[in-house]
């Protein structure tokens, strides 16, 4: 092949995995990386919950009965599931290969149990954990949300406090002080993991097979 030729190839998606304690801002990272970022796919959980008025099927979650679900498990099809009180929560292996298989990066924000459940079936995935600055700054932010109060607060930071633990078992490790830098930062981290050589073997391969 001349020097005019270009080889195209897609490269199969990231799944990127998100974790960390209540209140350190997650879902506000999570919302501010798929506006950035129009290859990124948020991961859909499939659930045995009612749809509230305002929800959607496929969009907000994807709803199915507890029979359906429990085949799902017996089934290996999802990547990760727990029961909540009555009702299931999980990820379709499925949705999430499937998007991967055709270039997208998917983000997966999950608690780290699911997480370690997903490690143990797709090791090759790429888990970040995020971090309050620090203990006294996680207290403010909860706080400040009016949603919780002083013995539940006390609760959540004594389970945050614990869990940080758990960042010992991730790839990375994100301090969320300011939103726009924790999101640059995991940005980095996805372009850092595109160009590991374990993911462009095929690319390798192809280059040195046009070239002789």
């Amino acid at each position: 092949m001349g020097r005019g030729f270009l080889l195209v190839m897609i490269q199969q998606g990231i799944l990127i995995v998100l974790s960390g304690p209540s209140g350190t801002g997650k879902g506000t990272i999570c919302k501010q990386l798929l506006l950035c970022n129009q290859q990124l796919q948020y991961s859909i959980s499939v659930t045995t919950r009612e749809p509230r008025s305002n929800e959607v099927n496929g969009i907000n979650y994807w709803f199915t009965s507890h029979a359906e679900f429990e085949q799902m498990i017996h089934a290996n099809e999802l990547l990760e599931w727990a029961q909540v009180y009555d009702n299931y929560y999980g990820t379709l292996r499925s949705y999430v290969c499937n998007n991967l298989d055709q270039g997208r990066d998917v983000i997966l924000e999950i608690d780290t149990q699911g997480a370690m459940q997903v490690k143990a079936k797709f090791p090759q995935g790429v888990f970040v954990y995020i971090v309050p600055p620090s203990l006294d700054e996680l207290a403010n932010r909860i706080y400040k949300r009016g949603t919780d109060n002083l013995e539940s607060i006390s609760k959540r930071l004594s389970s945050a406090s614990k869990e940080l633990v758990s960042a010992m078992n991730y790839d990375y490790v994100v301090v969320n002080d300011e939103v726009d830098v924790a999101v640059k930062k995991i940005c980095a981290i996805i372009e850092a993991e595109k160009l590991k050589v374990q993911r462009n073997i095929g690319l390798i391969e192809a280059i040195c097979h046009n070239q002789l």
